[in-house]
């Protein structure tokens, strides 16, 4: 009898943070890590969205709530086809993570946090991103902290993105 190896549940690994925190850069190479799929949730945007916030505008909890059952139902198409997945996605608010939990896909989350002015200064170098840096105010206010939530890991991120990448990993595998 030939013995089978066991199967994985496909799981994800969502990037939380204010734009700015390092959140693409890290799920980006989480899935390499990993040999995950990677999904950035800014793709996911409309372009009326992306509009608004590149005019300085922030989304209403009612305009990003279709962006977010867009990213739950990606994560279960990923999960039905046996892959699993790092996704960077703002999950400023609670509803907005609890609402991927519900997905039904097991996750694990890392929340990447800094000071306001140290992540005001990536922003202010950053060209190549349709988010206004005059938002970051906004993300700030609308930040709810994932303190109490026990599948959430905090991460802070000073340092290289070398250094914060480890100090992730070695997070979710000490879990």
């Amino acid at each position: 009898m030939r013995n089978e190896p066991a199967r994985v549940e496909p799981n994800a690994i969502v990037v939380t943070g204010v734009s700015g925190s390092g959140k693409t850069t890290v799920a980006l190479g989480l899935a390499g890590h990993y040999d995950y799929d990677f999904l950035d949730a800014d793709d996911f945007h409309s372009i009326d969205a992306r509009a608004q916030m590149q005019a300085g505008i922030a989304l209403t909890d009612e305009q990003r709530e279709p962006w977010v059952a867009a990213l739950a139902r990606e994560l279960q198409r990923h999960a039905e086809r046996g892959r699993s997945t790092v996704l960077a996605f703002s999950g400023l608010r609670a509803v907005h993570r609890q609402r991927l939990r519900d997905s039904g896909v097991a996750i694990r989350f890392v929340f990447l946090h800094a000071a306001p002015a140290a992540i005001a200064a990536r922003l202010a170098a950053r060209t190549d991103h349709f988010m206004s840096a005059t938002l970051l105010a906004s993300q700030f206010e609308a930040l709810q902290i994932p303190t109490f939530e026990p599948d959430v890991i905090a991460v802070q991120t000073d340092g290289s993105p070398a250094q914060v990448l480890e100090r992730v990993i070695a997070a979710l595998e000490s879990r």
